[in-house]
């Protein structure tokens, strides 16, 4: 519901309360149901460290029915879903900041500092409303992180099934030769592999058309619920995966 980096502008204006502050905590990742330390740590980590010495229970406690606390925590209510969204616009009801932090859970996972890289460039893109950028660079991120799946675990057996795809191919030994392969190929390499299955394949074939129609000058127009989409396939299938 709300992305980390919105929650960084939101928590230090004066108008909002305590209590307010809190509930935007709430409402980071997903709006999921967090620990009093985790809600310290999410408004720490944007910048209001004084949270730490407020009592968090006591003050959600009354938030006047926007905020339970459950088993696993404190979460937001129906109606405390609809006053953050008060508090922060309609922004904050829309896909791209739910999307954008989940992909970014994934960024600390990504050991290619290349690749992390282009995956942070997509998400800013993403929620700067750049959505044929987001399209481009968060397929980049995905078939880098598939090339060093590949690299690291099925080399020799990737080889083999690319000369038989093609009598010309050399022996890859690095990213930059995987890339030489055109990506629809390394799909069907790969789904050939059972690195992804044939479902995955045939989403993924879908994804990468979607990238080239965003890659090239064209007429294509696309919005919000399309970057979205791509972005959740590519998170559900590559990044939770091969992160």
């Amino acid at each position: 519901m709300l992305a980390q980096n919105q929650l960084k502008n939101l928590l230090h204006k004066p108008v909002f309360s305590n209590t307010d502050k809190l509930l935007l905590c709430l409402a980071v990742q997903n709006a999921t149901a967090k620990t009093v330390s985790q809600v310290k740590e999410i408004a720490s980590a944007a910048g209001l460290r004084v949270a730490a010495k407020w009592n968090i229970s006591s003050l959600l406690s009354r938030s006047k029915g926007k905020a339970v606390r459950v088993p696993e925590g404190w979460e937001l209510t129906t109606d405390g879903r609809s006053y953050v969204g008060s508090l922060v616009g309609p922004v904050a009801l829309s896909p791209a900041p739910t999307v954008a932090a989940s992909l970014r859970v994934h960024l600390p996972k990504i050991g290619n500092a290349d690749v992390k890289a282009f995956v942070e460039e997509g998400i800013e893109c993403f929620e700067r409303r750049l959505y044929r950028s987001a399209v481009v660079l968060s397929w980049v991120g995905a078939v880098a992180l598939l090339y060093d799946h590949v690299l690291a675990n099925h080399l020799v057996a990737f080889n083999a099934v690319a000369l038989q795809r093609d009598a010309k191919w050399k022996n890859a030994k690095t990213t930059d030769d995987l890339a030489r392969m055109k990506e629809y190929d390394f799909i069907q390499v790969i789904e050939k592999l059972s690195i992804i299955g044939k479902s995955v394949k045939q989403e993924l074939e879908k994804q990468l058309k979607l990238r080239n129609g965003c890659g090239h000058p064209n007429s294509l127009k696309i919005a919000e619920n399309v970057v979205a989409a791509h972005l959740e396939i590519l998170i559900l299938n590559v990044f939770t995966k091969f992160a």
